[in-house]
C-alpha cells in the first residue's frame, strides 16, 4: 500500500500527532491549523487522501486524491451543502467522542432545576433568607422521576446509563425501531450499546405523547430537515407544567418562540439551553430575563480531553481505513447525520 498523506487543520499538541503517526508508517501527518479554506495549505492540498478538519473545506478540484474527511465535531448541519460533501466521498463525524462531559451537563442541568439553583443564586445576591423556603425549593427528585431523551444516539445513551444510577425511568424516541444497537462510535463502559435501559422507546412521530410523561426531557438528536422545529408548540403543551427541558442538541430543533411563551406562562417548570437557533444568543432575547432558565453558551461538550477524545477516535477509524474496514460515524446525506 502507497503512503497515506493526511492533512489535520486542529493544533493538536506534538504527543497527540505522535500517537496518530503509532497506527502505521504509511501515514503521512502533516498538521496545519486552518480555520477557513482560504487558510489551507496550497501546496499539500493536491496530495491529500484524508482530511480532519472543523470547517476548513476545499473545493473539489483542489484534492483531487482527497478521499475521506474526519469532521473534528459531531453535528456538521454547517457544511452539509458543501460540494465536498455532496461529492460521494467518504465523511465522517466526530459522534460520540464527547458523549461523557455532554451527558454530565446534562445531568448537572438536571440537578440544578430541580434543586431550583437559579432561585438560590437570585436571593443569594439579595442576600434573602426565603421564610417559605420549604416551598419555595421543593426539589423534583431524579429519583423515581422519567427521563425522556429526544434522540437515542451515543449521548443520549450516556444520559440514560447515569440517570438510571440515580433511579430514574427512561423512555427515548430513536428514528430506526428495528434496530436498538448502537452501531456508532462510543467509549468502553459508556452508554447503552444494545439498548437495553429505556422502558420504552418511541418513534419520532410519537414524541409528544413521549413528552407528556416526563419529569425532564432532554433534547440531544442532530438537527435534520426532519428534527428541525419537532420540539414545538404541541410538544410542550403536553408537558406537565412541573417539568424541565434541557437542550444540548442543535439550535433549531426546539421552537423557541414556543418555548418562551411556555416557560413565560409558567406552563414549564424551567429549562438549561445550551444551543440556539441565532448564536451567540442575541441581547434581545426574552430568554435572558426569564428567571427558570439557565443559559450557556454552547459549551456542553467541552472538555480539557476533547482533542484526546477526538485523536481516539480518529486513530481508530485511520487503522480501519488502512485496513478496508467500514469507517465509524459514516455520514449519510439522506439522513442528515
Amino acid at each position: 500500500m502507497n503512503e497515506v498523506h493526511v492533512l489535520v487543520t486542529q493544533p493538536f499538541p506534538d504527543h497527540l500527532v505522535d500517537r496518530l503517526r503509532a497506527v502505521s508508517t504509511l501515514l503521512q501527518i502533516h498538521v496545519q491549523p486552518a480555520r477557513s479554506a482560504e487558510e489551507l495549505p496550497a501546496d499539500l492540498l493536491p496530495e491529500a487522501e484524508v482530511l480532519y478538519t472543523l470547517r476548513a473545506l476545499p473545493e473539489p478540484e483542489a484534492v483531487p486524491n482527497l478521499r475521506w474527511i474526519q469532521f473534528h465535531n459531531a453535528g456538521i448541519d454547517h457544511v452539509v451543502d458543501h460540494p465536498l460533501v455532496r461529492s460521494g466521498i467518504s465523511i465522517t463525524t466526530l459522534s460520540g467522542a464527547a458523549a461523557s462531559q455532554m451527558a454530565e451537563y446534562a445531568l448537572m442541568a438536571m440537578l440544578a432545576l430541580s434543586r431550583r439553583v437559579p432561585a438560590a443564586l437570585r436571593d443569594k445576591a439579595q442576600k434573602k433568607w426565603a421564610q417559605d423556603r420549604f416551598e419555595r425549593f421543593r426539589p423534583v427528585d431524579l429519583h423515581g422521576s422519567t427521563v425522556g431523551l429526544v434522540g437515542y444516539g451515543s449521548i443520549g445513551r450516556e444520559i440514560a446509563r447515569i440517570t438510571r444510577g440515580f433511579g430514574a425511568n427512561i423512555l427515548a424516541t430513536k428514528r430506526n425501531l428495528k434496530d436498538l444497537a448502537d452501531e456508532g462510535y462510543q467509549s468502553n463502559g459508556l452508554g447503552d450499546p444494545r439498548g437495553d435501559l429505556p422502558e420504552r422507546i418511541y418513534p419520532p412521530q410519537a414524541l409528544r405523547s413521549m413528552a407528556s410523561l416526563c419529569d425532564f426531557l432532554i433534547i440531544c438528536t442532530p438537527l435534520t430537515p426532519e428534527t428541525r422545529g419537532a420540539v414545538n408548540q404541541a410538544v410542550l403543551e403536553a408537558m406537565k407544567p412541573t417539568a424541565f427541558l434541557i437542550d444540548i442538541s442543535r439550535g433549531g430543533v426546539v421552537d423557541h418562540g414556543a418555548l418562551v411563551e411556555a416557560l413565560s406562562q409558567n406552563r414549564l417548570a424551567g429549562a438549561a439551553l445550551d444551543v440556539f437557533p441565532v448564536e451567540p444568543l442575541p441581547e434581545g432575547s426574552p430568554l435572558w430575563e426569564l428567571p427558570n432558565v439557565i443559559l450557556t453558551p454552547h459549551v456542553a461538550g467541552s472538555s480539557p480531553r476533547y482533542f484526546e477524545q477526538a485523536v481516539e477516535l480518529f486513530a481508530q477509524n485511520l487503522r480501519r481505513y488502512l485496513s478496508d474496514q467500514p469507517l465509524l460515524n459514516r455520514f449519510d446525506p439522506a439522513r442528515g447525520y
